[in-house]
């Protein structure tokens, strides 16, 4: 290795505090922005990074790798003897399928393309499973393959402007939900080569609803990347509200209701940075656009709705890390409201860090169970709902470890 070249900490071995200093600096974080975003200050880093401080407890080192999105704590420990991977799901079976789709470059074909209704009814198909299967990888994991071949075939043999426009509409729908699929798994490149190919087909589309779910699922993507994305975040999502908001007085429902995510999503970034008036401003922003629309709508893809501002107010106050609002949001939302498994099981997850952070650590975890009934591939790809149980696992309370230990097991992070 030349001199002067930076240690890499997924080859060499070096100290926790080594390895803390090159995945913050390679997150784009300063000492002072990753000690808040953990609870401690600038100082603490710096003294942990030179050695002058001694090794965090366990809990506090999970802090730090959710903060940092370290693909397994190992890369943040040193510890090789225990792999496990936090903001990185497992790979799941179907993977390899749907990246051969993805990565295939059919320039013509024998094969004739679906009709246009044929191929929407099958994507509305493959949502409704989507929603409403507890192994809901697995459903839409089979379905892709052929959706993303056949999308693919409709654009190039589409005859005239306007059924091109339409296939691609259809086109950034199915890459909307593989992105769905791919999002939390061993493969950051495939999951930004679907985000930006729906980009694409959404632009090409002309569509404005297929460009706001485009929009909303890049926003996410870079946000989920880290702090130092979080501007890509907000001009993904802020442009494309430039866009959509003049279309809003005439608008149909979908319009409505991708608007209105994308508008929460502002709030979620904004209460990542911890700018807690900004988040709440854009929450009741999107709360009254959910107000708008029918009692009973729900949107297939990003469940926006009036049953999920509830949910969404738990995920700001959680964001935020304001343990009492936390709780007190989510003893005024109803998971049962919201029709989707796979989002009823993501808002259970957010309720137990509101309850971890409120200090009601028992009932967290009876949160995460509820969870895990309600889509066990949810929690399983979730990196917070991980770093509760690997936490609560180190317990002083016997009970409390057994039942940590227990989910643990459920979730692949211990051995049975």
């Amino acid at each position: 290795m030349p001199e002067d070249a930076t240690p890499d900490p997924y080859a060499d071995r070096l100290v926790f505090g080594q390895r803390l200093q090159i995945l913050r600096t390679r997150k784009g974080l300063t000492r002072d922005q990753l000690g808040g975003l953990v609870g401690k200050s600038g100082s603490w880093v710096k003294g942990v990074e030179t050695g002058r401080l001694k090794t965090p407890k366990p809990e506090t080192i999970l802090r730090v790798a959710e903060v940092l999105r370290v693909r397994d704590l190992a890369d943040l420990t040193g510890d090789q003897s225990v792999h496990v991977d936090l903001f990185t799901g497992p790979g799941h079976p179907r993977l390899a399928a749907v990246k051969a789709a993805v990565d295939a470059f059919p320039i013509a074909g024998a094969d004739e393309a679906p009709p246009a209704a044929h191929l929407r009814a099958r994507l509305a198909r493959a949502w409704s499973a989507r929603h409403s299967a507890p192994n809901h990888r697995d459903v839409i994991g089979a379905l892709l393959p052929d959706l993303i071949r056949d999308a693919q075939a409709a654009v190039r043999q589409a005859d005239t402007g306007t059924e091109r426009r339409a296939a691609q509409a259809a086109l950034a729908e199915v890459y909307s939900l593989a992105q769905f699929f791919v999002a939390y798994q061993p493969d950051a490149a495939l999951l930004w080569r679907v985000a930006g190919r729906g980009l694409t087909a959404a632009q090409e589309s002309e569509d404005p609803h297929a460009i706001g779910v485009a929009a909303w699922l890049a926003a996410q993507a870079h946000r989920d990347s880290g702090p130092a994305q979080f501007d890509a975040a907000d001009a993904v999502n802020l442009e494309t509200l430039a866009y959509l908001e003049p279309l809003l007085p005439d608008a149909p429902d979908d319009v409505l209701a991708i608007t209105g995510a994308l508008t929460f999503e502002a709030g979620y970034t904004a209460a990542r940075r911890g700018q807690t008036g900004t988040a709440w401003r854009f929450w009741d922003t999107a709360r009254d656009m959910a107000d708008r629309l029918p009692a009973d709508y729900y949107h297939p893809v990003t469940s926006f709705s009036r049953a999920i501002m509830g949910a969404h107010a738990v995920t700001i106050a959680v964001e935020l890390h304001q343990g009492g609002e936390s709780v007190r949001q989510a003893a005024a939302a109803d998971a049962m409201t919201i029709p989707s498994r796979p989002r009823r099981a993501r808002h259970r997850i957010e309720e137990a860090r509101g309850y971890q952070l409120d200090g009601q650590p028992d009932v967290a975890l009876a949160t995460l169970n509820q969870a895990h009934e309600a889509a066990p591939e949810t929690i399983k790809y979730n990196g917070y709902a991980k770093r509760i149980v690997l936490e609560e696992a180190e317990s002083k309370s016997p009970s409390r470890k057994r039942r940590a230990s227990e989910l643990a097991v459920k979730l692949g992070l211990l051995a049975a």
